[in-house]
C-alpha cells in the first residue's frame, strides 16, 4: 500500500512538472507605435492589417497612458490637410489653453471650432474629415512633439498605407498646432517644424498645413 501511494505521488509530481514546462502561446494584443488604426477603431499590427481587409486611417505614434490625460496614446492621420488659416481674423482669443506642455489638442480644437466671434478654417477642415464620428483634432505643441520624436519610426508604415510621410525638409515641414501663444492669444499661435523640432510664433490668419491626430481609446 505504501509503495502504491509512493508511485502515485511520483506520477502526479511528474505531471505537474510537465505542465509547468509546457509552452503556452498568449496573443500579444498591446498597441504599439507603428500599429495601424483602422476606420472601425481597431488598432492592428501591419501584418494583421494586411490580412484584415480593413481601411487604414492613421498610424499609432504613441501608446503611453499619462495621469490626468484622456486615452491611451495617439495615432497620426495618414494625410496632410491643405494649408488653412488658424483664424479668419485677428483680435480674438479663441479659448485654447496656451500651455505648450499640455496634451490638450482635442479640447483646443473644439474651442477653436466653437468660437463665435471668428471662424477657424483649420478646425473646420478637421471636423469635416469624419463621416462616422471619429474624433480627429489638431495636435497641441506637446502632442506634435511626441510625433516629431517618432517620425522616423512611423513614416515607413504611413507610406505603406499610402499616406504622406512626416516631412523633414526644412522648406516643407511647418505645421499648425492648436496652441495659441500665451500672452498674445488674440494674434498668434504656434507653428511647429517636423524637420527640426523648432517652434515659431505666427499670425493666426496665415495659411499653413495641418496634420490631425486621433486619441486612442480602449
Amino acid at each position: 500500500m505504501i509503495r502504491k501511494i509512493h508511485w502515485i505521488v511520483m506520477a502526479m509530481t511528474a505531471m505537474l512538472c510537465a505542465a509547468c514546462d509546457a509552452h503556452i502561446d498568449v496573443p500579444d494584443t498591446a498597441v504599439r507605435p507603428g500599429h495601424i488604426l483602422c476606420e472601425d477603431g481597431t488598432a492592428l499590427s501591419y501584418t494583421q492589417y494586411e490580412q484584415s481587409g480593413k481601411r487604414a486611417i492613421a498610424v499609432v505614434f504613441d501608446a503611453e497612458q499619462r495621469d490626468g490625460v484622456e486615452g491611451n496614446g495617439y495615432a497620426v492621420y495618414l494625410w496632410n490637410i491643405a494649408p488653412q488659416a488658424f483664424a479668419d481674423s485677428l483680435g480674438i482669443a479663441q479659448g485654447t489653453s496656451g500651455d505648450i506642455t499640455a496634451y490638450d489638442g482635442n479640447t483646443n480644437t473644439f474651442a477653436l471650432y466653437d468660437t463665435r466671434e471668428t471662424a477657424s478654417p483649420m478646425a473646420e477642415a478637421v471636423f469635416d474629415l469624419w463621416r462616422y464620428g471619429q474624433s480627429a483634432y489638431v495636435p497641441s505643441v506637446a502632442q506634435i512633439r511626441l510625433l516629431y520624436a517618432m517620425r522616423e519610426a512611423v513614416n515607413p508604415f504611413i507610406e505603406r498605407c499610402g499616406g504622406h510621410p512626416i516631412p523633414s525638409d526644412e522648406n516643407d515641414c511647418w505645421y499648425w498646432t492648436s496652441t495659441e501663444v500665451a500672452g498674445q492669444e488674440t494674434a498668434k499661435a504656434w507653428l511647429y517644424s517636423t524637420g527640426s523640432g523648432a517652434m515659431q510664433e505666427t499670425p493666426k490668419t496665415q495659411a499653413h498645413r495641418v496634420r490631425p491626430i486621433i486619441t486612442l481609446n480602449k
